[in-house]
């Protein structure tokens, strides 16, 4: 055993596996992560399999647990309110994500001090099966980047490492696979401690088959990030729709202005009460957004005001005021070290 999984001892750490016919790879992910983290907790959550997914995860030691609504989301959201742990590793029973990574992933929590560290795919444009999944992981990140700020570099990594802060913070009211990107979202909106490591992203083994649609699930992250934007940005959201009734009210209306100026009559009766009522729908939308963003900011403050309340176990534990990284001291008598790869840090 290494010194620092000798240091992760002192840790609860809970291994969260959300599957849905995954039996061709949940037996050789559950133990592989055995191997990694051997003091760790592993938990299988099975998500209305039909192919004995459950059975291999329980013969290969994990602990099971059903849950019945179907959708990633219903499961992660399930995860995070059954389990309490020090620091979470969330990761998918497909085997596209190498265990011994873990280790990497939680020292970096460790020693940055963050409350999320996400594994960014290296190679996943290469393995996306198709050239749609390819195109649509680059736009959807170009697009989160625009949206919501450029701390994550891959918002649909499912490799995480989570803090106890972290995941009780985390309100988790997605469905489906969007899950990630709420994540993604959440941290990014009470500017959290994050961080980045890149890592190998494997191919699927034969006979597992990836359960994404090109276009369905396209079309349901973009109505994700509108309501994540209407819900973290109204002032935005709400300006862009009204920006828009406003140009087509003008478009509309600028025609009759002109007939009017010139000859004193408005014939066209029916364009201007229609420019009109554009122009009320307008400012109706720019109201709504500025009453909306206080609300936001008061929600967002009631969310970093439960994030800061939610105690630390391991920091409690040690006297620490807060995160999970030992002191200097600690680090240098336990060989800890930040992880030796490419680490993207972001604070708020």
């Amino acid at each position: 055993m290494s010194r620092a999984t000798r240091m992760f001892d002192r840790f609860n750490i809970a291994v969260l596996l959300p599957c849905y016919n995954e039996a061709s790879t949940i037996g050789q992910v559950v133990q592989g992560f055995q191997a990694a983290l051997p003091t760790a907790h592993i938990y299988v959550y099975d998500n209305n399999s039909t192919d004995g997914t459950a059975l291999k995860a329980m013969l290969a030691g994990a602990n099971v647990v059903r849950e019945r609504r179907q959708g990633k989301g219903h499961v992660v959201r399930r995860m995070l309110a059954d389990i309490d742990a020090d620091i979470y590793v969330m990761a998918d029973g497909d085997s596209t994500y190498c265990p011994t990574d873990a280790e990497d992933l939680i020292r970096t929590l460790i020693t940055e001090r963050a409350d999320m560290v996400v594994g960014t795919r290296r190679g996943v444009h290469d393995d996306a099966g198709r050239q749609g999944h390819a195109f649509g992981n680059r736009i959807f990140n170009l697009l989160y980047r625009e949206m919501f700020g450029t701390d994550f570099n891959d918002i649909f990594s499912g490799y995480r490492v989570l803090s106890r802060r972290f995941a009780k913070s985390f309100p988790a009211i997605s469905d489906g696979f969007e899950i990630e990107t709420e994540m993604s979202v959440h941290a990014s909106r009470l500017k959290l401690p994050v961080a980045e490591l890149e890592l190998d992203y494997g191919r699927r083994p034969e006979g597992s088959h990836s359960k994404l649609s090109t276009y369905r699930d396209g079309a349901k992250i973009l109505w994700t990030f509108a309501m994540l934007m209407k819900e973290t940005r109204p002032f935005t959201f709400f300006g862009v729709l009204g920006m828009a009734f406003l140009s087509t009210s003008v478009g509309f209306m600028m025609p009759v202005l002109l007939e009017y100026f010139a000859t004193g009559l408005v014939p066209r009766m029916p364009t201007w009460v229609f420019a009109l009522a554009m122009l009320m729908v307008s400012i109706i939308m720019f109201t709504a957004g500025l009453i909306l963003d206080s609300v936001s900011r008061a929600r967002t403050e009631l969310l970093r005001l439960h994030y800061i309340a939610t105690p630390s176990r391991a920091a409690a534990s040690e006297g620490l005021n807060s995160g999970f990284a030992p002191s200097r001291v600690e680090d240098e008598e336990s060989g800890l070290q930040p992880t030796p790869r490419i680490v993207r840090e972001r604070h708020g």
